[in-house]
C-alpha cells in the first residue's frame, strides 16, 4: 500500500507520460490485462486511456485491474487512469518513492 506522499510523487511522474494502453468498446479483455501487466513489469507506472466507445467508470476499472495485477491505483482523471507496481527485482526498479 502506498502512502499519500508516495501517491503525490507518482502523480507528478505520471503527468509527463502519455497513455500507453487503450481500452475501447471491447472493454477489459485478457489482452488488455496482459498489456498493462507487461508494461508495469518494465516501466512500473502506466497510464491507461478509456476510448469514447468504452462505457466503463475509470476509477472502478482501475481498481479492478490493480487488484487483479497486484498494482496500486494512483489516480483517475477524465477517461484516464494511472497504475503503479514496483518491480520485483531491485536492480530493475526505476521509480524510488
Amino acid at each position: 500500500m502506498i502512502t499519500g506522499k508516495q501517491r503525490k510523487e507518482l502523480k507528478k511522474l505520471a503527468q509527463d507520460i502519455k497513455p500507453t494502453v487503450m481500452i475501447g468498446k471491447e472493454e477489459v479483455t485478457p489482452a488488455v490485462i496482459s498489456a498493462i501487466d507487461d508494461f508495469l513489469a518494465v516501466h512500473e507506472l502506466v497510464k491507461v486511456q478509456l476510448q469514447d466507445g468504452a462505457i466503463l467508470d475509470p476509477k472502478e476499472t482501475a481498481n479492478e485491474i490493480a487488484e487483479e495485477l497486484g498494482a496500486e491505483f494512483v489516480q483517475a482523471i477524465g477517461h484516464r487512469f494511472v497504475l503503479y507496481r514496483q518491480a520485483s527485482d531491485p536492480d530493475k526498479r526505476k521509480i524510488f518513492i
